[in-house]
């Protein structure tokens, strides 16, 4: 459990050296990190199920970041798991 200020709580057991750091279903947390430029990776699962509603990763008014993808796989069941990691800039063109 983060006491006090997550970011800055963050912030301080990365420069310590404490490790990787996982955040697992708190999109507060992470919309609270990702203000911070504190995540260097996202590891995604994507379900084959549509819900038609949900809370977005990213929400309205995040700052742009280039992502680069380093790792996909999938089961048997559909589920794609996706790692990207923090790059620079975004850049911006084409999809391929």
């Amino acid at each position: 459990m983060l006491k006090g200020d997550a970011a800055r709580t963050v912030a301080d057991l990365k420069a310590g050296g404490a490790g990787e750091i996982l955040v697992q279903g708190s999109s507060d947390l992470i919309r609270t990190l990702q203000e911070a430029g504190l995540i260097d990776e996202y590891r995604l699962l994507t379900f084959p199920v549509v819900l038609g509603d949900g809370k977005r990763l990213f929400a309205s008014g995040t700052v742009p970041a280039g992502l680069k993808l380093t790792e996909v796989t999938s089961t048997a069941a559909g589920v794609v798991h996706s790692v990207y990691e923090r790059a620079a800039v975004p850049a911006y063109g084409t999809v391929a």
